[in-house]
């Protein structure tokens, strides 16, 4: 190190050990002296805002600054940098990875507004985030990696500086060494020499990059301009972050996150909508969030780098895409089946369910099946609207006229589902008046049979206590489809009660299907039951009339909750397109595979017809307002899977469904969503190939990208690029 270099770097490594070394003290007493405010707190302050909500919010206040003053504990400061105002003033300026800093003593937390300065290059302008404030000019950056050693505070140093060469310093400590400087004696000559290469190996020109020890992510304490600029993006902003290998996507990503989790880092609109979105969910905002990744080996890199950032990653908020699938669809949804019998599906992993085009057109083939199941549904209300104003009871005739109205239009969802739900209640009135009619006749038959045996319905159970042990099971195709849409409460499985209800059940699907002409299979358990029953069924006069009453019913029911039947007959809807387009040759084998099984990317499609359904209702704030109400309280399972932010890494190993589908697990009102990844390195078959798919997510996608990249040299990054030029990959420079 030559001796000017020294005079120009030993003020600034005094300084920066200093400072170091105050704040770590600092933090280390308040640490060391300070106690949970509560109750007491408040009463001695003469405050009367003793209540518990007050008390949590004191005590969630400690915990933030306990793990503020932690962190500059063991890590003070992470960048240094002198800037100058217009007057030709200069001020220094330190910047700390904790939520808060010291501004006593000059230490600012580089997610506030002010960080901003940490990530300018010198030369560059920064205006101060204040009313008036005034523009700077940096003409001096130090990155800083502080460690605390034996003999005191010392830190690793990359210095820039706007009249100098760039430099890396090992140790600072070791940079204010005196070594003596004798003349005239051989051994002097000697120490000289050997201080002088010490010297010259712990300050050098350049940045040198550090010795990799273990496979990670990088640490990187403060984001480059390019960088720093992308992760302060609003909240509420849809964002697709590309680059290449090594350029910080990740880093970026996890900074974002970590920072928009602190309600005090929010502008005052999104604070407030960040605040009631708690509310609604119940969920405090700083753990509204979840981050998907392609596969556990990278959710557990990612757990680490969360540590680092002090952000609590706990396994529920980081998740891969297929435990998350499962769960939704298992769970909340009902589209898988489940240990007690409920679900419409089995997911099968390696199921030859579809064709190749279904992973090179997926959004053609979701478009496809959403269009198909759409009109399916509106057609099957359509016609039961028609029945109704067909009917010769004049109340049916007056409400299908006005369902066949509000129908007609053919306009979106949410506006159809507005105008039906005005017609709930005089719909569940009119059911219910037909209902106490056939259930009157239908137990007038059943009293008969008790008069002429008592004992009727005791060996009614016994059948039924028979049929259970023998398993016997409705097909998979019902064969009474109308039977789903009673609404019975479950009763008991054994007994006097469990055989009237089998006996009514029985009776209606007989009286049901006579009047529709339709035959019920002798193997079913209604078809043993009415087999086992005979001539003790209802008179044939009554048959037609209840038959004729309970189909009406069934067209009335469809009315009775329209939002809960769309979402919910949404997998069976995909069962039957999936068979409707077998026929066609299209998307599927015709063959191979039971109806019953699922592929994950079919189940892809059906979790993002639900999820899209469910959004453009909830996004409307008059059904938010409404949501406890029959015609909308279906929706509460999905509200209560929607997140503040939803983060995703590696976004190209997945399909342009998935991440549609991850997208819409953002909560409508502020529909955040920040995703990274490269196309160059997708490794599913699946993955999204082009910009274009990440466009048809989100229309107002915002697509950026970053180049510069820490990972390799120039030459080895250049050899990648071509590389990927010569297997037609998108390379960029």
């Amino acid at each position: 190190m030559q001796k000017d270099q020294g005079e120009r770097l030993e003020p600034m490594a005094t300084e920066v050990i200093g400072t170091l070394e105050q704040v770590a003290k600092t933090a280390r007493d308040w640490l060391t002296n300070s106690r949970p405010l509560g109750i007491d707190a408040l009463a001695n302050a003469g405050n009367t805002l003793n209540s518990d909500a007050a008390v949590r919010h004191l005590g969630a206040m400690h915990q933030d600054n306990e793990a503020a003053y932690r962190k500059m504990a063991s890590e003070p400061a992470v960048v240094r940098v002198v800037a100058e105002d217009e007057e030709g003033k200069r001020r220094t300026y330190y910047f700390c990875r904790a939520k808060q800093g010291m501004p006593a003593l000059g230490v600012v937390s580089y997610d506030a507004q002010m960080g901003r300065l940490a990530a300018r290059p010198v030369g560059e302008e920064f205006k101060i985030p204040i009313p008036n404030g005034p523009t700077l000019i940096v003409i001096e950056r130090a990155v800083l990696r502080p460690a605390e050693e034996r003999e005191g505070w010392d830190s690793y140093t990359v210095l820039q500086s706007e009249d100098a060469p760039t430099v890396t310093i090992d140790s600072l400590r070791r940079l204010l060494e005196r070594h003596p400087e004798v003349a005239g004696e051989v051994e002097d000559l000697l120490t000289q020499l050997l201080a002088a290469e010490a010297d010259q190996a712990n300050v050098f020109e350049g940045i040198r990059r550090g010795v990799i020890t273990k496979m990670g992510l990088r640490d990187q304490p403060v984001l480059d301009q390019f960088q720093d600029e992308i992760f302060r993006l609003p909240l509420n902003r849809r964002v697709l972050l590309l680059g290449p290998p090594g350029t910080g996507k990740t880093t970026t990503l996890i900074r974002r996150l970590g920072q928009k989790l602190d309600a005090q880092f929010l502008d005052d609109d999104e604070r407030r909508v960040a605040e009631e979105i708690g509310q609604e969910l119940q969920v405090l905002h700083g753990k509204s969030w979840i981050m998907f990744t392609p596969t556990e080996l990278l959710k557990q890199y990612l757990k680490e780098a969360f540590n680092r950032e002090g952000i609590p990653a706990p396994d529920q908020n980081i998740r891969t895409w297929n435990d998350h699938r499962r769960d939704l669809a298992r769970q909340v949804f009902g589209v898988l089946r489940t240990a007690n019998g409920g679900g419409t599906f089995v997911l099968k992993e390696s199921l030859s369910s579809i064709k190749d085009e279904c992973e090179g057109q997926p959004i053609v083939w979701f478009d496809d099946f959403r269009d198909w199941q759409g009109q399916t549904f509106r057609q099957e209300l359509l016609d039961s609207a028609a029945t109704l104003s067909g009917s010769t009871i004049p109340l049916a005739q007056q409400l299908g006229a006005r369902l066949q109205s509000a129908l007609a239009e053919q306009a979106a969802w949410p506006s159809t589902f507005t105008a039906l739900a005005s017609e709930i209640t005089t719909v569940q009135g009119f059911v219910a008046k037909l209902k106490e009619e056939t259930d009157g006749r239908i137990k007038t038959a059943l009293n008969r049979q008790l008069m002429v045996n008592r004992g009727f319905l005791g060996e009614l159970a016994k059948l039924i206590e028979a049929l259970q042990q023998q398993q016997v099971v409705e097909s998979e195709e019902q064969d009474d489809p109308d039977a789903e849409d009673e609404d019975e409460v479950a009763g008991p499985r054994v007994g006097v009660a469990a055989a009237t209800n089998a006996y009514m059940q029985a009776v209606r699907s007989h009286a049901r299907n006579t009047a529709a002409k339709r035959s019920i299979s002798k193997t079913s358990r209604d078809g043993k039951i009415l087999d086992w029953l005979g001539d003790r069924s209802l008179p044939a006069q009554d048959t037609a009339t209840v038959g004729a009453s309970l189909l009406l019913q069934t067209h009335a029911r469809k009315f009775v909750n329209p939002v809960k039947r769309y979402i919910d007959g949404i997998a069976k809807r995909y069962r039957a397109f999936r068979r409707a387009r077998q026929e066609q040759g299209r998307w599927y084998p015709r063959d191979g595979f039971e109806s019953r099984d699922i592929h994950p990317l079919e189940l892809d499609v059906v979790l993002l017809t639900i999820l899209r359904a469910s959004g453009e209702l909830l996004a409307r704030p008059a059904v938010m307002r409404n949501l406890d109400t029959p015609p909308w309280s279906s929706l509460k399972p999905a509200l209560n899977h929607l997140r503040v932010q939803v983060v995703v890494d590696e976004a190209t190993d997945f399909s342009p469904i998935q991440l549609a589908c991850m997208s819409a697990l953002a909560h409508p009102r502020l529909n955040s969503f920040f995703a990274c990844g490269d196309f160059n390195q997708r490794l599913t078959t699946w993955g999204a190939r082009s910009p274009a798919d990440l466009e048809w997510v989100h229309r107002d996608f915002s697509i950026q990208h970053i180049t510069v990249t820490y990972r390799q040299t120039r030459q080895l990054n250049e050899l990648a690029r071509d590389i990927i030029k010569c297997v037609g990959g998108s390379a960029q420079d």
